[in-house]
């Protein structure tokens, strides 16, 4: 009679535990995990997100600086041309932009369609972050592949005026046009942001700029005359209407 003794172990640890650890918040399981594999620390998901990335979007501080101190690139990018830095921007964590700047991310990576770190934190709308990456030294009218400025997404995507005045005051031009010729008072006054519309004439927009197709005056003439009306005098206003064409 033979007697056959079966040892069962557990199952050993790979990349799909290190994303869970991630994913849950779990510190002391991220330890245990990145002491535990072999497996690189920058294995990516089915979406291509690397732990690092996973941990960036969710502010996830703690998390970022052990998998950096494991040796994750700050610098890699996704399937998009995405990297930490831009992710962390975007979702709006202070903490973990500072440590991943301190660890040698670039404000100047691009990503596939040539947005930075400064185009994400604009489109995110978190001020304390655009505070930050101004004062850090971005460029504030930097442009994406259509030339589209950070004030440019502001006037897109979200029509904060916070985030657009925060923008201007820092240097942002805005009558910068896009490669379609479009500028930001334009695709504000598209996009029915009548606040937004009101900050950047308040700010020097010229309605009478052309693009390819016609002027933001032309395009919405009631939006610009009564937020013109809001700041400027009957008789001022006046001349201003002769000047609108």
């Amino acid at each position: 009679c033979v007697c056959v003794c079966v040892c069962v172990l557990e199952e050993p640890l790979n990349g799909r535990n290190l994303h869970n650890a991630v994913l849950k918040s779990d510190e002391l399981e991220l330890c245990r995990v990145l002491q535990s594999i072999k497996v690189s620390v920058d294995v990516p998901d089915k979406l291509d997100f690397t732990p690092l990335m996973m941990a960036a979007m969710k502010g996830f501080t703690r998390g970022v600086q052990l998998l950096v101190n494991h040796g994750a690139d700050v610098n890699r990018k996704n399937s998009s041309g995405k990297d930490s830095l831009m992710l962390a921007c975007f979702h709006g964590h202070l903490d973990v932009v500072k440590f991943l700047r301190s660890c040698g991310a670039s404000w100047s990576s691009q990503d596939r369609s040539g947005c930075c770190a400064l185009h994400w934190a604009a489109a995110g709308g978190h001020l304390p972050l655009l505070q930050y990456l101004i004062q850090d030294g971005c460029e504030v009218d930097v442009r994406d592949g259509a030339s589209w400025t950070p004030l440019m997404i502001v006037s897109v995507i979200t029509g904060d005026t916070a985030a657009a005045s925060l923008l201007i005051t820092a240097g942002a031009d805005v009558n910068l046009q896009d490669r379609n010729g479009k500028t930001p008072l334009m695709v504000a006054v598209l996009n029915n942001y009548e606040r937004l519309v009101k900050v950047l004439l308040e700010n020097g927009a010229d309605p009478n700029i052309q693009n390819q197709v016609r002027t933001s005056y032309k395009q919405n003439k009631t939006a610009v005359k009564s937020h013109l009306c809001v700041f400027i005098s009957p008789d001022e206003f006046q001349v201003t209407k002769l000047t609108l064409k």
